[in-house]
């Protein structure tokens, strides 16, 4: 039983970069268009052309400086749940730091020497985060608090009798936003249901590259098209864009603003501690000691809001059932919290739970159909129906999607 609540909570976790991202087959349907006069004068491809020249990559080196920027237009309680606000006290662990990423604009230098070597180094004002992965050593450190978070970067937990534990996610891979792994990512995961072209020219990070435009072939999607800047000399994805159907400015984009393809210095993956430096060992956390560190994170672990509204149903009293509608870009995964639970009864109980309130407050209008009766929370990117009977609708789709989709749910 504790497997299979393990298991529902693992793809709950994973439900909405799944829906984002828009799972589909494994075949790939090609738009046979051409780049145009749109930025520098760069030879015809196509986009299969375009696509082979990415795969066929084999930069490992570089540094340069990149941008992340999120505007998921987050309600102000979301925002701060999510991390928008920041992390009080400024944690060295990496999942912590995800969390801050989760809103803004973020800059942060960036070097690689091959799989086993990269440093990223954010730029929030004039505190940083630096992430060092030097073969199978990970360090986190925070300017701001001076404390540095150590792990291995074999993503195994050592057992009480030392013996070889059970695996989890890289601690190096916990930050993996750049452009090249969002690229990577979406090409692997575009299907039958996407239309991908080549769409104009441009110059990123001062350097000539063609644009991939990846647009869904029907309506319903939050997504009108993302669309990847690649390199024209070297294949490297140098920008990721995501771009919402109603317009405006993108939901996402990560890109490098400056960029060098030579071999970095060999001290720049070199790190040790500061003196006076509190460092906290992965193992340490993952064991639970120093408070709340055994927790997990997830999307739905963010909302402390939702986990009352819930009768906590990440793991804890609820069922966690998960199972996905639809396909490609309008797909939504449906979690059967099992809560027991009315939006209507909390909403009128003088007794219920501060933060369900204040989460349920933060919610948009009130709808109903078949399903029954319950709430949407939106965002520019997500939207999430929470039914009266305890079950949650999410996806990267529009609200009448959404609530069409639940609607028709068996």
């Amino acid at each position: 039983m504790a497997a299979n609540t393990k298991t529902s909570r693992k793809a709950a976790r994973y439900a909405v970069p799944v829906a984002v991202a828009g799972v589909a087959a494994a075949t790939v349907a090609m738009v046979p268009a051409f780049a145009n006069a749109g930025g520098p004068d760069l030879p015809k491809v196509t986009a299969q052309q375009l696509i082979e020249k990415v795969a066929a990559s084999d930069v490992q080196q570089l540094t340069g400086t990149a941008k992340l920027s999120t505007d998921l237009g987050l309600p102000t309680l979301a925002s701060g749940l999510l991390g928008g606000g920041g992390v009080a006290g400024g944690s060295a662990d990496p999942q912590d730091k995800v969390a801050q990423l989760a809103n803004g604009t973020h800059t942060f230098r960036v070097a690689a020497d091959g799989p086993d070597r990269q440093k990223l180094t954010f730029l929030d004002g004039k505190d940083e985060y630096t992430l060092v992965h030097n073969g199978t050593d990970v360090w986190g450190y925070d300017s701001k608090s001076n404390e540095a978070f150590h792990d291995k970067a074999d993503g195994k937990e050592a057992g009480k009798d030392g013996a070889k534990g059970k695996e989890h996610p890289k601690t190096a891979d916990r930050l993996a936003a750049s452009p090249q792994q969002l690229a990577q990512d979406l090409l692997k995961q575009a299907g039958p249901t996407t239309d991908i072209a080549v769409g104009d020219t441009a110059q990123v990070a001062g350097r000539d590259a063609y644009q991939l435009v990846l647009k869904p072939k029907h309506g319903g999607s939050t997504v009108g098209s993302v669309q990847i800047a690649v390199d024209a000399k070297n294949g490297v994805p140098l920008r990721v864009q995501v771009l919402s159907s109603q317009g405006g400015k993108p939901i996402a984009e990560a890109g490098f603003t400056q960029v060098d393809f030579a071999k970095p210095a060999a001290d720049a993956f070199s790190f040790a501690p500061p003196k006076g430096a509190k460092v906290t060992e992965g193992a340490d956390k993952a064991a639970g000691k120093g408070g709340d560190h055994g927790k997990e994170f997830g999307p739905l672990d963010s909302f402390p809001g939702l986990d009352a509204l819930t009768g906590g149903a990440n793991g804890k009293d609820g069922k966690g059932d998960v199972k996905v509608l639809g396909e490609g870009w309008a797909t939504v995964a449906r979690i059967d919290t099992g809560a027991g639970k009315s939006l209507g009864d909390i909403e009128k109980d003088k007794n219920a739970p501060k933060e369900a309130k204040q989460f349920l407050n933060s919610l948009g209008d009130k709808v109903s159909g078949k399903f029954g009766e319950g709430r949407i929370f939106s965002t520019r990117l997500v939207n999430a129906l929470i039914t009266d009977d305890g079950k949650v609708y999410v996806g990267a789709v529009t609200k009448d999607q959404l609530v069409k989709t639940a609607n028709s749910a068996k």
